[in-house]
């Protein structure tokens, strides 16, 4: 009998950012695959995106969480673990935040708030579910959300260039230290998305929107859909000897 690596039956997620974006699509590709998820979003709505999962007979339960607030995201995570079960078994670090000014003119608040929501929860959130895995013996799956930024600088972004080139490096520190605990560490760097995040992008009448797709090979920009396969792949048994990886998704953009 062929064994597949990639079922995630009886699994216990948890998906930052889950109720929109690529998260979202993130979250639904855990549940196909037959994951329970519970998903944590600062989004008032993240209760009623979980009841439409739940109606098309996924699992799925919601936390709803401001996670640049220190003590509120570690109440709020050890209540997803609750909803869950107790028991843990995905992280997905979806959930960012992005600003944009020069930068002679990006204000400290600004600096501050992409920061802390974008790195530091990331690594609050990987640290108490490493400790849960290791709690629990199991092993586990931390998959966070790097991006073309942890390899470009970008324009009027250094908040969030600086973010995601510290989630690239926080990703490879984790997994040396908790690849031996079975405990594996990888991070998904998406491209140029068709998001809420890029809709100032994505205007045709944007110069830069015809720009990018020029250089993607694909000829398109990238779909929460477009996230699953990476996400399950990692999330999955499939990947247990993956560790401290940065895997573009991007239509291949890197290397044009």
């Amino acid at each position: 009998m062929v064994k597949n690596f990639t079922d995630l039956t009886g699994k216990k997620a948890i998906v930052t950012g889950g109720a929109q974006g690529l998260s979202y699509g993130a979250a639904e590709g855990l549940m196909e695959a037959g994951a329970e998820v519970c998903i944590m979003d600062v989004n008032p709505k993240v209760a009623d995106v979980a009841k439409a999962f739940c109606d098309r007979g996924f699992k799925c339960s919601a936390v709803t969480v401001d996670l640049g607030d220190k003590k509120e995201r570690s109440k709020k995570f050890l209540e997803a673990v609750e909803k869950l079960g107790g028991h843990l078994d995905i992280l997905v670090n979806g959930a960012g935040v992005q600003r944009r000014h020069r930068c002679e003119e990006f204000p400290e608040e600004d600096w501050e708030f992409v920061l802390n929501v974008n790195l530091s929860a990331v690594f609050a959130l990987s640290q108490m579910a490493g400790q849960t895995f290791i709690r629990q013996g199991s092993g586990g799956k931390i998959i966070n959300f790097a991006s073309m930024l942890s390899f470009f600088g970008g324009y009027t972004v250094p908040a969030y260039a600086a973010s995601k080139g510290g989630v690239a490096q926080l990703t490879k520190a984790l997994c040396n230290e908790w690849a031996e605990k079975n405990i594996n560490v990888n991070a998904v760097a998406p491209g140029y998305m068709d998001t809420e995040m890029n809709t100032a992008l994505t205007d045709p009448n944007n110069p830069r929107f015809k720009e990018i797709t020029d250089r993607i090979p694909h000829k398109r920009w990238g779909t929460p859909d477009d996230v699953k396969g990476p996400i399950i792949f990692l999330a999955s048994s499939a990947s247990d000897y993956l560790d401290g990886a940065i895997i573009p998704v991007d239509g291949g953009y890197l290397v044009k």
